[in-house]
């Protein structure tokens, strides 16, 4: 009789046939082939609450949904056709997006990725403002192609080589740890002004944009103060530096207040707006939103073979309905309150948790060996994610060194799935 798993057969045929570069979670890589709600199965029959939603991806959960209705039925219509034809799918959710969106920011380009949503954000910028210079975020994480790369401001994703272009970093707004080496409030937000040294000292004095997440996610679910990005746009303002909002993981609810977290959360309307991810609850896709003016600066000719194909726009738009009609907004505010509030409960417990923050159903919990010196503990972290596991609970990590367990699961999350999580969560951190 055979006793070995599926999922190991199947780790065996990844080392195979797949790239090394291609990292999975858990010492035993998982076999994932189905789902319902939020929970997924795994090739041995294992079933786990997924709180990481396929990387804050799977808006609506698994399963018979209505963007998986809405798929099956547009694929026996029509599926493909490329960016040099128009339908009335890709249409119909531009006129979608175009009522959600900050006024005036009435265009889209639809591509296929967070990454090709924010080079397409790039090239908007550095055409209508005549500027090769750039600037983000230290801990930054945008992306997997070449212009992405260079914004990134963690070391471990800088790896496609050193021929990059010019990117400028300012400080990230990392409370915990300040790069500056000061403490909120009394800071004043001396991080956000840092711009303006950056601006004079480390570019041609009047750079395209800046390009922020409005939380951090791969950095460890870092979250500014609530005025952090009201001083950064008055900051960039002398200089005409366009600021650009990357909410590739942050858009469409997720933060509980509105679908755009820096317009809704932080109270900034940026210039362009790029998202992914959960816009289209697992169907590829990438958009940039922006002003006419900014839009029409680039004149092209540009295409993307598969960017607003009619599948993925047909998905995006029923996600969109379905957010609105479910009340999924307000659920993941009432849901990740209940979540923040747990694991601030078990933060007076247990040491290890040096911080808890996140807005929403977007939270980190970082782990230290120590509330002194804040020494990373990515060791920990491992063990977390493998007792999860054990007990039947799915979620990410991320930070520089690892050591932040990060929490975005679907929006649909229930009150018993916070109590289930949770439960998880304080027997996994008895046995550290």
């Amino acid at each position: 009789m055979d006793t070995v798993s599926r999922s190991t057969k199947n780790a065996a045929r990844a080392k195979k046939h797949l790239f090394a570069a291609q990292a999975t979670y858990y010492e035993d890589a998982i076999t994932l082939v189905s789902g319902e709600g939020t929970h997924v199965r795994d090739a041995d029959g294992n079933d786990y609450l997924d709180a990481f939603g396929g990387i804050a991806t799977n808006t609506l959960g698994y399963g018979n949904t209505e963007v998986a209705q809405a798929i099956a039925e547009q694929a026996s219509k029509l599926m493909h056709v490329s960016t040099l034809y128009l339908t009335d799918e890709q249409l119909d959710f531009a006129e979608t997006v175009a009522r959600i969106a900050p006024d005036g920011m009435s265009k889209s380009f639809v591509s296929n990725s967070g990454s090709e949503a924010n080079e397409t954000a790039a090239l908007i910028a550095r055409t209508a403002k005549n500027s090769a210079d750039f600037m983000a975020l230290e801990h930054a994480y945008h992306g997997r192609t070449v212009y992405t790369v260079a914004m990134a401001g963690l070391s471990n994703w800088r790896n496609f080589g050193p021929d990059m272009p010019h990117v400028a970093f300012v400080p990230n707004p990392y409370c915990y740890r300040c790069p500056l080496q000061l403490s909120y409030p009394s800071c004043e937000m001396a991080c956000a002004k840092s711009a303006k040294r950056v601006i004079e000292t480390q570019t041609n004095g009047a750079p395209a944009a800046m390009i922020a997440e409005t939380i951090s996610g791969v950095a460890g679910m870092i979250a500014p103060p609530p005025e952090y990005f009201s001083v950064l746009r008055e900051t960039l303002k002398p200089f005409g530096t366009l600021l650009i909002a990357d909410e590739v993981q942050t858009g469409w609810g997720r933060l509980g207040d509105g679908m755009f977290g820096m317009v809704s959360t932080y109270g900034v309307v940026p210039d362009i707006i790029t998202s992914a991810k959960g816009l289209g609850s697992g169907m590829p896709i990438g958009i940039t939103i922006t002003r006419p003016e900014l839009a029409d600066a680039f004149k092209g000719p540009h295409i993307n073979t598969f960017g607003g194909n009619p599948l993925s726009t047909r998905a995006a738009r029923v996600t969109i309905e379905m957010i609105e009609k479910k009340h999924l907004i307000a659920n993941a505010k009432r849901q990740g309150e209940a979540l923040l509030a747990g694991l601030r409960d078990l933060q007076k417990q247990y040491a290890i948790m040096g911080d808890v923050r996140g807005r929403g159903l977007m939270i980190g919990v970082e782990l230290v060996k120590d509330p002194i010196t804040k020494a990373h503990a990515p060791e920990a972290a491992n063990r977390i994610l493998e007792e999860m596991r054990k007990r039947g609970v799915l979620l990410g990590k991320g930070g520089r060194f690892g050591n932040v367990l990060r929490i975005q699961p679907p929006l649909i999350f229930s009150e018993d799935d916070v109590r289930v999580f949770l439960a998880a969560f304080s027997e996994s951190l008895r046995v550290l």
